[in-house]
């Protein structure tokens, strides 16, 4: 197995590129939900998403199957995914893009936790400790921050509870045999089972459509093509070329990004408390993620 080399310059474009497709999701999301109850969407978007992804690994002939060992994980992060978004999705479709990006890209301080407490190998160093600092005071000057944004308070709960979920994933997928399993038949497994979960689910939580337009069904496209299937599997790609540490590091861009295009793209109004919380978070992702 060839050595995983630091991030390059290519490298480094490819990061920005797929932080950047990551961010406009947020905003993408939130445009289509004017067409589509949010876990409904979010359904859809699974059930796409997993076509899409079959037929790309049926191109490239890559194994669909799990082995035995890996299901229990497989299952277990497809339930947290589910919850994931559900939760994403309907804090979009209650509060901002900023306040939710803020909180929701908090992933890295609930898993660093959660690794000093579970992961023998994951303690906190002095410099993650600082980051975690960060970001947490960040998280709590979002929340505390009740002018900006179109501030909801299920929202923002939603956007904590789904960073959660999201750092659940990681950490089951580190713990379980599921590790050993090609990326895309980790992704395959999350996408397949939330995508029945997440459509029964909408049976009980609203409308399905809010008269969808030609562009809400490009946005949900856009979801289930760029983002679902695209983006994650050159991020995976990212991953298996270059040296873990380097890769997450540009996680904090993804935040930034989308909070920038809420302010450019939908008019969000944003105080300086949001400014303040976006500068923290960003820096403890960076810190927490750079080893």
């Amino acid at each position: 197995m060839s050595e995983k080399r630091p991030v390059d310059a290519a490298g480094a474009v490819a990061l920005i590129g797929v932080a950047a497709l990551l961010a406009f999701n947020q905003v993408v999301i939130k445009v289509t939900g004017g067409g589509f109850g949010p876990i409904f969407q979010a359904g859809l978007r699974s059930t796409l998403g997993a076509a899409f992804l079959l037929v790309w690994m049926r191109a490239f002939r890559i194994p669909m199957s799990l082995p035995a060992p890996a299901r229990t994980g497989a299952l277990l992060v497809g339930l947290f995914f589910s919850v994931e978004f559900m939760m994403l999705f309907i804090a979009l479709d209650l509060t901002s893009v900023s306040r939710v990006s803020i909180l929701f890209y908090s992933m890295p301080v609930w898993l660093a936790l959660a690794g000093h407490m579970l992961l023998p190998g994951e303690r906190l160093t002095g410099r993650r400790m600082v980051g975690l600092v960060l970001a947490m005071a960040g998280v709590a000057l979002a929340f505390s921050d009740r002018q900006s944004g179109a501030p909801s308070l299920v929202g923002d709960l939603l956007s904590i509870a789904g960073a959660m979920c999201w750092a659940g994933i990681a950490l089951t997928v580190r713990v379980t045999p599921l590790s050993e399993t090609r990326p895309e038949t980790q992704l395959l497994s999350q996408l397949a089972i939330s995508a029945p979960v997440l459509l029964v689910a909408s049976v009980f939580f609203g409308e399905y459509f809010r008269e969808p337009t030609a562009l809400h069904w490009g946005g949900l496209f856009f979801q289930s093509i760029a983002i679902v299937c695209l983006a994650f599997l050159l991020w995976f790609r990212l991953l298996a070329t270059y040296q873990a540490n380097g890769v997450a590091s540009f996680s904090f861009l993804s935040p930034v990004l989308a909070v920038l295009f809420g302010w450019i793209l939908l008019g969000e109004q944003i105080g300086p408390a949001i400014w303040g919380a976006l500068g923290l978070v960003a820096a403890g992702i960076y810190l927490i993620n750079r080893r």
